[in-house]
């Protein structure tokens, strides 16, 4: 007797629980003032996931493209990236330098970011990217990097703590708040994701394309190294790692990298069952969520010490930086 085929009925199972896992959401999130896509992005079926159309990977897209370096250069970067993505902070803070170096002030290469966020707190600090101005984007971009385990926090709190990041860049309340309300700047940034998505099959950031070829390895230096090479685009060898002293200096702890412990994935998976709101922008009353989890407090400032006796009171206090 032949068996019968589930493989249908257990996909029709699959979208049946998926529409009402979206649905439930939807509910949630109407009760609570915030309104979603209903459709969230399909799987990745939507294109394959390969090197696109260079001519229609440089099209001019829903938000004008800001770019550093020469316009010239023969290799073209383009990063999809998300402001709460712990790996495209990484890659901001500790191999950008060295890329914008090796690359970008030689003349070899000219680079690009785009809008890929992952949650909605991500759509908010892209705004206020946007919002700052062509001249101080990448500033603004680098600053927000460079402090995400500050703000990248969910509910409210996250939100918070950004307007505390924005005033530091000359935001004020009036400005951050005129900002995040912006409908219209809210839904290119939703556009150009969803552009990313569906016509280049970006579902995860960091996502590199050198000369409209995606970079299939890791995003480090090397990596990059490669692609030029494979594109002919002569470097400069790369300066060799100073060689490490065999008998430390007095005093010096050695700290080993335990084996034990994975590297962490070179991507951020985007997920695609949490949709982002299309229809109400980040505003004051309505705070975004983030998927970032909150910070520890782990290390407790130390209680400071009373002066000695005799010395003067100091009628100063330390300003606090977030």
């Amino acid at each position: 007797m032949k068996e019968p085929d589930t493989g249908k009925s257990e996909a029709t199972d699959r979208r049946t629980w998926l529409m009402m896992a979206a649905a439930v959401v939807a509910a949630a999130a109407v009760g609570c003032g915030i309104y979603y896509y209903r459709g969230g992005f399909a799987p990745a079926a939507t294109a394959v996931k390969g090197d696109p159309d260079p001519v229609e990977l440089m099209k001019p897209g829903a938000l004008p493209d800001i770019v550093i370096g020469n316009a010239d250069a023969p290799v073209t970067i383009v990063e999809y990236a998300s402001m709460t993505c712990p790996h495209c902070a990484q890659f901001q803070t500790t191999v950008f330098p060295q890329f914008k170096a090796r690359y970008i002030d030689t003349g070899k290469a000219k680079y690009m970011l785009r809008e890929f966020p992952l949650d909605n707190l991500a759509v908010g600090a892209f705004m206020l990217a946007r919002c700052a101005g062509e001249d101080r984007y990448y500033l603004m971009v680098d600053g927000l990097f460079g402090t995400q385990e500050t703000w990248a926090l969910p509910g409210a709190e996250g939100k918070d703590k950004l307007l505390l990041i924005a005033r530091q860049a000359g935001f004020s309340k009036e400005r951050f708040d005129k900002c995040l309300g912006d409908k219209e700047l809210f839904n290119k940034i939703l556009d150009t994701r969803a552009r990313a998505h569906d016509r280049f099959a970006v579902d995860s950031t960091p996502t590199f394309f050198v000369n409209g070829k995606r970079l299939k390895s890791d995003h480090q230096i090397k990596d990059f190294d490669a692609m030029f090479a494979e594109l002919g685009v002569a470097l400069p060898p790369l300066p060799e790692a100073p060689a490490a002293s065999e008998t430390p200096p007095p005093g010096a702890e050695t700290l080993a990298p335990s084996a034990e412990t994975p590297a962490p994935s070179a991507e951020t998976p985007q997920s695609t069952e949490t949709p982002l709101s299309t229809e109400t922008p980040l505003s004051a009353e309505t705070p975004a969520p983030s998927a970032a989890p909150p910070a520890s407090d782990a290390n407790p400032p130390a209680e400071a010490s009373p002066p000695p006796e005799g010395a003067p009171a100091s009628d100063s206090t330390p300003e606090s930086h977030p």
